[in-house]
């Protein structure tokens, strides 16, 4: 096991590849009682056509979603409920890209951890247990059909994606999960469920030596077969269409306003590219720039206003929304401080001020273990390691962030999504 120091960040990972391909990684915290294990897998609701034994295969939408939900299934009963036994706060998610579970403990961490190794990587379905878990799931479906963000969110994705599955709801629909059986549940987990596909990611005051260990007990000894993953080809950096429009019961319009930047290559590409977009949202968007002031002012938007930068493998995208009277006025008024901003140039006095503020969020982040791990695994999908962030941050300059605005906030490249009051159509 080889241990590396972060100076800047005052952290040391331990980190080893398994002889089954499994990397694993260990943020030691001395003195603390909680522990934190993240164990995830790189398979989210994108992932839906690959090639697994020289065969590709179509998957229905919401597998990685339905899968998580029936993972916890076990011969015995139920990996939940062992893992509260055992004073464990167990949960999981499913993202586009990723699907993790993990548990929080002051107590039992090794039991706890025999415990989320066992159930992930030992699959337990039944016919019977599918079709009743296909009536949870469309429940679950259905209560996020009538919420107006995640549609708006959706719509965005259809404004800016010709094909990219980043457009598609990750939990499916009721017609995509009426398609899925037993078979289709194994074949996804042996196809994505393999230590060579997974990370174990922990943080706290544990032996790594001993976590190591633990998982070469439970888990399977080989590495399982390289994944070819289909995105449907590259996108036209343009967006997809202008505008969509939904109407629900709301009391005040609904939007988010996107555009499609440009996707990286894996690597310190990744991460630096991340940082960047993450910066050009805050100069742009943030509570400190000028168009924010403008926009609070006017009565255009209001304090549920938020912004963020997202990269996948194929897609990466700036986005921005909440409630307004007039989406389309904000739509203009951001392209148009775009076009001031790539004309003009960003002021560097505003430029240092937000730098400061987004590394020492960065930093505060690094005290919840939580996105301790979750970054960790991530990173590790994305082939970067993520404590490399204060040098690859103290790299980005202004020119760099002007130049993604210029390029990314654009008419070409902007979408927007907007649900007014009115019926459900």
């Amino acid at each position: 096991m080889v241990s590396k120091q972060y100076p800047r960040l005052g952290e040391t990972v331990f980190h080893e590849i398994l002889e089954n391909g499994l990397h694993v990684y260990v943020d030691r915290r001395r003195d603390f009682q909680k522990s934190y294990a993240f164990f995830a897998t790189n398979y989210g609701g994108m992932d839906m056509r690959f090639r697994l034994d020289g065969e590709w295969k179509n998957t229905p939408a919401g597998v990685a979603h339905f899968l998580e939900h029936k993972m916890f299934d076990t011969e015995d009963g139920n990996a939940l409920q062992d893992l509260a036994a055992n004073g464990a706060s167990p949960n999981a998610f499913t993202s586009s890209a990723i699907t993790g579970y993990f548990f929080e403990s002051t107590e039992k961490f090794f039991d706890n951890l025999k415990i989320l190794l066992s159930f992930v990587s030992i699959p337990y379905f039944t016919q019977e247990s599918v079709d009743k878990e296909q009536g949870i799931i469309g429940q679950e479906i259905r209560m996020v059909e009538d919420d107006p963000d995640n549609q708006v969110f959706y719509a965005l994705m259809e404004c800016l994606y010709d094909h990219h599955p980043i457009r598609v709801p990750i939990a499916g629909t009721q017609a995509s999960i009426a398609k899925i059986t037993a078979g289709t549940l194994y074949s996804c987990h042996k196809a994505f469920y393999t230590p060579a596909n997974m990370v174990l990611t922990v943080a706290g005051d544990v032996d790594p030596a001993q976590v190591c260990a633990i998982a070469r007990e439970i888990l399977p000894k080989e590495p399982g077969l390289p994944i070819d993953r289909d995105y449907g080809g590259e996108e036209d950096l343009q967006a997809a269409c202008g505008e969509k429009e939904l109407t629900m019961e709301v009391s005040t319009p609904i939007f988010q306003l996107g555009f499609k930047a440009d996707p990286a290559k894996r690597g310190e590409e990744w991460l630096r590219r991340t940082l960047t977009g993450e910066l050009a949202c805050e100069v742009l968007l943030g509570n400190s720039s000028p168009l924010y002031a403008k926009l609070y002012n006017e009565g255009l938007i209001n304090k549920n206003f938020g912004y963020g930068f997202e990269l996948y493998p194929g897609c990466a995208l700036m986005a921005a929304g909440g409630e307004s009277k007039d989406p389309r006025k904000v739509r203009d008024a951001v392209l148009a401080e775009g076009e001031r901003l790539a004309r003009e140039g960003v002021d560097p006095a505003l430029f240092s001020r937000v730098k400061k503020g987004v590394y020492g969020a960065k930093v505060r982040s690094l005290n919840s273990f939580e996105n301790v791990c979750i970054e960790l695994a991530q990173s590790h999908f994305a082939g970067v390691e993520y404590f490399r962030f204060p040098e690859l941050f103290d790299a980005i300059s202004l020119s760099d962030v002007e130049a993604c605005i210029r390029t990314w906030v654009t008419p070409q490249r902007c979408g927007l999504a907007v649900v007014r009051p009115g019926e459900a159509k």
